[in-house]
Formats: structure tokens, sequence, C-alpha cells
């Protein structure tokens, strides 16, 4: 229960002190007084509101003690008789104010002040109530590192005095993106994981969709939003097919899609009817072709080459012509995507990306030069730290 209300309870202290940092703590001693309380007292009927109005109390006798009181309660906007005794708080609560009070934390927690990292443990420690136990884990670092990166993010964010508010104007849009940076790419560490044993990690994909579809709904008027709510549903439907019984990883074209998810793609394509024309609505859509595809030879190539086209207009970014190339060779043959691929090799950023060498391979292949596909495969095998990709890699080497 607590994991389910720790973030807005963070988010309702955190608007009367204005520090995430502090309000965690407060919101972490509420807890230690329900442990401490209800085995004598018993559960209340509204535990979420016990805990609600215990933290918020907490923090304005903090503020009380720091600041002077009639001032500091002035910009709150309520007075110590004004909250009500536990029992009382849920009949009053107001949804529309929590959700504010979360939708400020989530910009807070992803604001462009903090490195990406930071920004992603934070997100995932305020808004997901994962434990730093389970954040190293997720992400394969050591504990302390994941600590450090947290504390560090509270401080940066109380040095730099980062006001706990919804942005708008010009800034709006560039905090936005932020947030839905941050989202993406958990959800990514958990569909295509960059290292370790485990191809998926379906827990951090779960955690990432939670994220996506709480921000639709505390921004329904955000049509990127619900691209990148779109895109994350799409690809959730087919997780589950994505390993074999052993972890193996089971190419796109090999999935068995009657045990897609068809409850995810319906709600993918719900919220790509909301989308726009931005990155992560154009990403959506080409997600939704393959979950339109009842077999994979039914898939559009032509509009999935279409979509990426008009996506590397929008962002720039050899990884995405990379994806165009791939598009291109099946809808186009191996021969027309050869020299897309062959002119990203003199790319920088993709001198160390095993897909490029991988991409090259399977074109090879399906054009009969096997030798050469054989070497891109050892190549893109000995580039990636994943274990199972390093074996599927290898497999397809060994083959030729």
């Amino acid at each position: 229960m607590f994991r389910i209300e720790s973030a807005r309870i963070i988010a309702g202290v955190a608007r009367i002190v204005r520090d995430v940092g502090i309000a965690e703590e407060i919101t972490q001693d509420a807890l230690v007084a329900a442990l401490e309380q209800w085995p004598a007292s018993g559960v209340p009927d509204k535990p979420g509101a016990w805990l609600m109005t215990t933290a918020k109390r907490r923090a304005i006798d903090l503020v009380r003690r720091k600041e002077t009181y009639a001032r500091k309660l002035a910009e709150v906007g309520r007075t110590l008789e004004d909250v009500p005794p536990p029992e009382e708080e849920a009949g009053l609560a107001d949804p529309e104010s929590i959700d504010d009070d979360l939708l400020r934390l989530i910009f807070t927690a992803c604001h462009p002040v903090l490195a990406t990292e930071a920004r992603i443990a934070l997100t995932l420690r305020l808004m997901g109530g994962l434990t730093t136990q389970e954040i190293a884990r997720a992400f394969l670092c050591p504990e302390p590192t994941v600590a450090q990166r947290i504390v560090r993010a509270k401080r940066a964010l109380a040095k730099a005095a980062v006001p706990f508010e919804v942005p708008y104007g010009a800034d709006r849009e560039e905090r936005l993106a932020s947030v839905l940076e941050v989202i993406y790419l958990v959800f990514n560490e958990g569909y295509a994981a960059t290292a370790g044993d485990d191809l998926v990690r379906p827990a951090l994909c779960e955690d990432a969709l939670r994220l996506a579809r709480v921000l639709a709904g505390l921004m329904p008027k955000e049509p990127e939003v619900h691209g990148l709510a779109a895109l994350l549903e799409f690809q959730a439907s087919r997780i589950a097919t994505r390993t074999g019984p052993d972890g193996e990883p089971v190419l796109l074209a090999d999935q068995n899609r009657s045990q897609w998810n068809r409850l995810l793609i319906r709600r993918g394509v719900e919220a790509l009817h909301r989308a726009g024309t931005g990155p992560y609505s154009l990403q959506a859509a080409i997600a939704g072709c393959h979950a339109d595809a009842v077999r994979y030879e039914d898939t559009d190539w032509p509009t999935i080459s279409a979509l990426y086209g008009r996506l590397v207009l929008l962002i720039p970014s050899p990884v995405i012509e990379l994806n165009r190339a791939v598009a291109v060779s099946m809808a186009e043959g191996p021969a027309a995507a050869l020299p897309l691929v062959d002119a990203l090799t003199a790319e920088p950023a993709l001198r160390s990306y095993h897909l490029l060498p991988s991409v090259r391979g399977d074109l090879l292949e399906r054009l009969g030069r096997p030798a050469e596909a054989r070497a891109e495969y050892e190549r893109a095998a000995s580039l990636t730290r994943n274990a199972r990709e390093q074996t599927l890699l290898r497999d397809r080497a060994a083959r030729l």
C-alpha cells in the first residue's frame, strides 16, 4: 500500500516544503509512524489518507520551526487548523490537487539540471517507488553508485533552487521532452538490456509503462505524451514472445503473434488516436504497423519505411537511418538497403554500435555473400555486452 501511495504523498509534502529530498524523508517518517501505531490501533479504513495527513502535519511542523509561521502558512495557503484528523482527510482530498502535485513531482525529478542517469534513478525512486537496491539490480549497477546518484540529485535540485512547479511557456517543451526521455530510456533498458545475462527485464518495462500512463492521465492534451504511451503499449504487447524458454532471443519474424497481448495493443491503438506527429508518435505509428500484421509476411514495410523517413527529418540520427535501411531492405530488397548501411559505417556514433554490423551481416547473408556476413556477425558479437545477443550473433556466424 505504501509503495502505491508513496509518490502521491511525496508530491503532496513537497508542495509544502519545496524540497523533494526532505519530502521523501518526511514520507518515510510517516511510514515509520504507521508501523509503530497500526499494530496497536489497527489499520485505518483509509490508510493512504492516514499517511498523507501524518506526513503533511510533520511537514507543517518543520516549516513552522524553520521559518516565520504566519508568512510560510500564507505561502502554503492553509492553517494548522485546516488540516483535519486522519479519519476526515480522505473525504476532503481534492483529486485535481493530488494530480497537480504528481505532475510537479515528475517535472522536478526529471529536471534538465540533473544528468540523465540521475534523472532516471530519482524518477524510479520517487515516482516508481523502487528501492535503491531494486534500481541497482535493474541497471546492473553497484548499490552505492545508485545511492550516490540519488543523494547528489536531491542536493543538485536544492542547490539550483529548482521550483516545485509545472513549467509553462517556452520552458515547458524542453522540460516535457526531458520527462518523456527518462520514461523512454527506462523502458528501453528493460526491453533490450544493454548488458548482463538477460535480454529483457519486464519489471523495468512495467515501471516505465505505468509512468507513461500516469503522465497521459495528468496531461491529456499533450499529443506526444499519448504518442509515448502508445509506443510503450505496442512494444510491451510482445515482450513475452521476445525470448524463448531458456531466455534466448526470438527475432521479430519468428515470434508467435498469437501470443502478443491484444489488450495492450488495443490500449496502444486508443493512445495512438490521441497522439500527434512528433517523434514518439511516429515511432508509435511504426510499432502499430507491426502490431497490425497478423503474420510477419503481412507487415506494411513501405509505410514503415516512409514513417522512418519522416522521423529522421524530425530528429536526424544515424540509428534511425539504420532502422530505415532495415525497412527499405524489407520493402525493396537487400540490394537497395546495403548502400544505405555502408554509408553509415563512417558515422562515429555507430563505431561501437553492435546493430550496425549485425544489420549489415543480415543484408550480406540475404545477398548470398556468406563469408562477409559471417565476419560482420562476429564483429557484432564482439561489440555487444549482452550475453544473450552475443550467443545469437555467434550462432548466426557459425551457421555460415
